[in-house]
């Protein structure tokens, strides 16, 4: 029977993880494999109240073995999940698939099978991701399309005429009511077959909260991996618990960095430059629209001048570093040559 290790990464949410822990397990029965969960550095005592809370209700002895261990770097939502990842099952062998599955998510029974046995069915899918409601069981929308220069403009644009003509392109796309072929998923509730990773790599670490399961979805699918939404999958998710997204009062550095590396690293400089400038003036549009209508701006303050202000500067870096290298690789001037 296939082999599934799931991976919960908990950052300074001891009681939420902890929760969550309970609902895997239910979930999980009739799963062969085993759970680790992964302490991303929290520093307030989340690791030892987790690790003796596992002993104390004997989760350490179950049927889904569970193991506490301490990343000892707080390197963001995928090099904390490539821990647990790397750490493999508790007899040191790898398994056949491996389950992400965010501390504030809450599986309902038989979701975390239904994934296994999607991808058992399907043997040349890469990933598989669960149908993610909220608290009040509005569905959220989960499924994806890869970003481009269309969609940044459509998004920041905000206007019905401009979405429908770029419907296409629109990464949020309706919420599929089957089972189906996506671009890729969030991250909340993630199965990925154990074959894929060894062949693509795991999360990129360079990006430290956000676009990391896009990157690696689009890695997947560039190397036939494709990723599926299944429906019958069902996870309960708060969201932002760790992240505090909801409470951005100005767009944080770590999401610039990780937009600018995704559209860099799958499109190269120029294409990422021209994103940016596309979505630049979809935003400009639309701050041009509030002059006139009462709306809620939905960004943070300052949120273009900061995200133009992230590539001129990053675009600034490059040139110099570009420049330096190119110095620093010229032959030697001779006295001779002056003259």
């Amino acid at each position: 029977m296939a082999r599934v290790l799931t991976v919960i990464l908990n950052w300074r949410s001891e009681q939420m993880t902890l929760r969550c822990v309970e609902a895997a397990l239910v979930a999980l029965e009739g799963v062969e494999g085993a759970l680790v969960v992964v302490d991303n550095d929290s520093a307030d005592g989340s690791f030892e109240e987790i690790s003796s809370e596992v002993v104390r209700r004997g989760w350490d002895r179950g049927p889904q073995k569970v193991r506490v261990i301490q990343s000892g770097h707080n390197g963001g939502f995928g090099a904390g999940n490539n821990v647990g990842i790397r750490a493999g099952m508790p007899d040191g062998t790898a398994p056949d698939y491996y389950y992400v599955l965010n501390s504030d998510a809450f599986p309902e029974p038989g979701a975390i099978r239904a994934l296994r046995d999607h991808l058992e069915s399907h043997p040349k899918t890469g990933f598989a991701g669960s149908h993610i409601y909220g608290e009040d069981g509005a569905p959220h929308r989960t499924a994806f399309r890869f970003p481009s220069a269309a969609s940044e403009f459509e998004a920041q644009a905000r206007f019905g005429p401009i979405s429908r003509l770029l419907a296409k392109s629109i990464v949020a796309q309706e919420l599929p009511t089957q089972t189906c072929q996506v671009d890729w998923l969030a991250g909340a509730s993630l199965m990925m077959r154990a074959n894929a990773l060894e062949r693509i790599g795991l999360f990129d670490e360079t990006f430290f909260l956000y676009f990391e399961e896009t990157d690696l979805c689009r890695r997947a699918a560039v190397a036939g991996w494709p990723t599926d939404y299944v429906v019958e999958s069902r996870v309960m998710h708060i969201g932002s618990v760790s992240s505090g997204m909801r409470k951005w009062q100005r767009i944080p550095g770590f999401w610039l960095d990780s937009r600018l590396h995704y559209f860099v690293k799958a499109h190269g400089p120029i294409y990422a430059a021209w994103a940016t400038l596309t979505h630049i003036v979809g935003g400009l549009l639309w701050r041009t629209r509030l002059l006139f209508q009462r709306k809620d701006p939905g960004d943070p303050p300052g949120y273009l001048a900061d995200l133009s202000a992230h590539h001129l500067g990053a675009a600034g870096r490059a040139l110099t570093s570009a420049f330096s290298a190119a110095i620093g690789n010229r032959p030697a001037v001779k006295g001779k040559d002056l003259k």
